[in-house]
């Protein structure tokens, strides 16, 4: 038997399943590609809210540098795995793409709406802990609110059922 042909075959029908909606995305697949995604964005969020803090920049500045950081970390935690898995790195930078930018828009908008609303949080500083406890509060509030989306585009074979076709 062709052993390379049937890996080949195997790995064909791998992207072609990662690629056909499943209608039948569970709960725990979108907690799971969510808690990835929050891990990364988390990063870039706190680094950005911190070092905008630090340096005393205005709420929007601050934002910004919270938001580019959330993508840069969020999109890199998906690219590595990706480059890794083999593939050439504007095929990984497509594939984390369309894995992670619907996930990481919404994540970061309601983190940050959380983060506005909640009277003095951005004001407080870093020493304080309404600072740090809306800061979790809206990361965890971000969490809940991207599951049903991550789940929604699992079940359509998009976000982070490209890349688990890729493993």
């Amino acid at each position: 038997m062709d052993t390379m042909g049937t890996h080949q075959h195997e790995h064909q029908h791998q992207h072609h399943a990662a690629a056909t909606p499943s209608r039948r995305a569970s709960w725990s697949q979108a907690a799971t590609a969510t808690l990835h995604c929050l891990i990364g964005c988390a990063i870039g969020e706190v680094l950005g809210l911190v070092i905008g803090t630090a340096l005393g920049l205005s709420t929007v500045a601050t934002i910004a540098l919270a938001v580019g950081l959330a993508f840069v970390f969020g999109y890199a935690f998906t690219l590595v795995p990706v480059l890794r898995a083999g593939l050439a790195l504007k095929a990984a930078l497509a594939v984390t793409l369309a894995a992670d930018t619907v996930s990481i828009t919404v994540m970061e908008v309601v983190d940050n709406s959380v983060m506005l609303v909640v009277p003095g949080a951005m004001e407080a500083g870093l020493s304080s802990t309404l600072f740090w406890g809306a800061l979790a509060f809206s990361l965890a509030v971000a969490f809940v609110v991207t599951v049903p989306v991550n789940r929604w585009l699992i079940a359509r074979g998009r976000g982070h059922a490209v890349v688990h076709g890729l493993h």
